[in-house]
């Protein structure tokens, strides 16, 4: 299973912001789904069943050391020319120590995890058609942007089920395979 361990903004988060993205929508971009909002903690790739049982009990461990923390959308930046993504604050530290702590459970769990690098906080909304298309008109747009805020309280683990119909513009699908309470 191709699997990431994630936070995923409630109902109201999701409507403030799909509130301040509409009016930015057009053909130069590829917009992600609205189902697909999420910040990742810890991208796993593809994983092994036989590692899922010690993954599990490594993430439930996460969560339970981990306190509930506020969060909410935040402004937005970008990666090169390419993504355009929605920001994060509040209690940031809290977030960043959670993506620590579900790296640090999956690679204890056996997969093989990229090279670990200071978390980026981050949404990604959408994405360039081409190298040349200009993100500096988005970027303004959404600077000043202040999503509603949330309690964080669950650690979510994501299966990313990738686009197989060959179907220009699909995207990926996103189901939550487990979920923790946040306890600490």
């Amino acid at each position: 299973m191709r699997l990431f361990a994630a936070v995923l903004p409630p109902a109201e988060a999701v409507a403030a912001l799909r509130e301040a993205v509409q009016p930015l929508r057009d053909d130069r971009l590829t917009w992600t789904a609205e189902a697909g909002w999420h910040f990742t903690l810890a991208f796993m790739g593809e994983v092994r069943d036989d590692v899922l049982p010690e993954l599990h009990a490594r993430l439930e461990r996460a969560a339970h050391r981990t306190a509930p923390f506020a969060l909410r959308l935040h402004g937005c930046g970008h990666f090169g020319d390419r993504a355009l993504w929605a920001g994060a604050a509040g209690e940031l530290d809290a977030l960043r120590l959670l993506a620590d702590r579900a790296d640090a459970a999956a690679r204890r769990a056996g997969v093989a995890m990229e090279q670990h690098r200071r978390y980026t906080p981050h949404l990604t909304l959408a994405r360039g058609r081409h190298a040349t298309t200009p993100l500096r008109p988005y970027l303004d747009a959404l600077a000043d942007f202040e999503g509603t805020a949330w309690q964080v309280d669950t650690l979510s683990l994501v299966r990313s089920n990738l686009p197989v119909s060959g179907v220009p513009g699909e995207q990926p699908r996103y189901e939550t395979v487990r979920a923790w309470p946040l306890t600490g």
